[in-house]
């Protein structure tokens, strides 16, 4: 993925990588930081939230990596959906725990809908793929 690599799979090549080290960054913050301030459900959600963000990342360097020159269809809307959905899901649950404030909590299965919408785009591309020649 050198310079041919077009500019809309380079940003999910960078969202990936930044959801990465994001991920690594917070679960570590979390569980050497915060251990001893924040309760063990709160740190259940950060965990919860780390490893979230990290799968998904995970999936969006996959999508850059066999989208080339750059993803279209239903392999665009999975990316977007779930780079949405680590925003909504990961984010609320970080906050939350951090800030105990219990309303962000309304926000966690919008994430979670938009990261089962990607999923379900990304096999809908893939059976979609399957049967053409």
């Amino acid at each position: 993925m050198g310079e041919g690599i077009a500019a809309t799979s380079r940003f999910w090549l960078g969202a990936g990588a930044a959801n990465g080290l994001m991920a690594v960054a917070m679960g570590a913050f979390a569980a050497h930081g915060l251990k001893d301030r924040l309760s063990a459900e709160a740190l259940g959600w950060m965990k919860t939230a780390s490893d979230y963000q990290m799968w998904h990342g995970l999936v969006l360097l996959a999508i850059a990596a066999m989208a080339r020159p750059a993803p279209s269809g239903p392999l665009r809307l999975a990316a977007i959906s779930l780079l949405l959905g680590i925003l909504l899901f990961s984010g609320s649950l970080y906050l939350l725990a951090l800030t105990d404030w219990r309303v962000l909590a309304a926000i966690t299965p919008f994430g979670g809908a938009a990261l089962l919408i990607g999923w379900g785009l990304l096999l809908w591309h893939s059976l979609r793929r399957s049967r053409s020649p």
